[in-house]
């Protein structure tokens, strides 16, 4: 069955969906990471019918689809204490350049169709401010999910570019280069000394001087004193 025979058989029980309905689509779609799950036709079928308020679908479909992201960005928001404290020194560079633009860059990737893991598990390593990091992908979701629900009501064909997704081998090639693309990422993170690279166009990142940046490096070096102190203990 391809995709435009599940948006055919949507269409029929749309009615019965409801918005924790298309609520929990969301948030199962988004916490895959690696393979994009398609979940904007199921919100545009809803938005034909009359009988749904635009905006609680757009904020259904947001919010399920933050709540996901969230988890993924705390996964790797405390999947950073098992990184050596070297690799932590080396990326308090870009920690600190992260913490001034990461909104937008969180935002931009929620509201485009990118593979936006890219962005936000980067941002988790990097200690970005987790209520900060909610609010852009909040916001960035309801602009992308408001932009569908009314382009659909108007009468745009939004749905093609999902449509012509069907294609396998470019759907496991999206795959793929989705999860090197993470891979890389993250080990660029950990291994490049980012005081050199960020440093040379950043000069205020080789500085601690924010309540923040202090905060953020004494809570890394507890993670340490806890692992190097368990590994005493063994």
């Amino acid at each position: 069955m391809g995709l435009s025979d599940i948006i055919n058989t949507l269409v029929v029980f749309a009615d019965s969906l409801g918005y924790i309905g298309l609520f929990a689509i969301s948030f199962i779609a988004s916490i895959i990471i690696f393979v994009p799950i398609p979940f904007f036709p199921i919100l545009a079928i809803m938005s034909i019918d009359p009988k749904f308020d635009p905006h609680l679908l757009a904020f259904s479909s947001a919010m399920g689809a933050s709540i996901a992201k969230v988890i993924i960005f705390y996964t790797s928001y405390y999947g950073r204490r098992f990184i050596s404290r070297q690799s932590k020194t080396r990326m308090r560079p870009l920690q600190r350049l992260l913490k001034r633009y990461g909104w937008y860059a969180s935002f931009i990737a929620a509201a485009t169709p990118i593979p936006d893991d890219i962005v936000y598990i980067p941002l988790g390593l990097a200690k970005y401010n987790p209520f900060m990091f909610f609010t852009s992908l909040l916001a960035g979701k309801m602009l992308i999910s408001e932009a569908v629900v009314w382009g659909t009501r108007m009468g745009f064909n939004l749905l093609e570019y999902v449509e012509g997704s069907e294609d396998t081998p470019l759907f496991y090639a999206s795959v793929i280069v989705t999860a090197a693309l993470i891979g890389i990422s993250i080990y660029v993170m950990i291994k490049v000394d980012w005081s050199k690279i960020v440093g040379k166009i950043f000069p205020w990142t080789l500085n601690s001087t924010s309540v923040d940046d202090k905060e953020g490096e004494d809570g890394d070096d507890e993670d340490d004193v806890l692992r190097d102190g368990g590994k005493e203990g063994k």
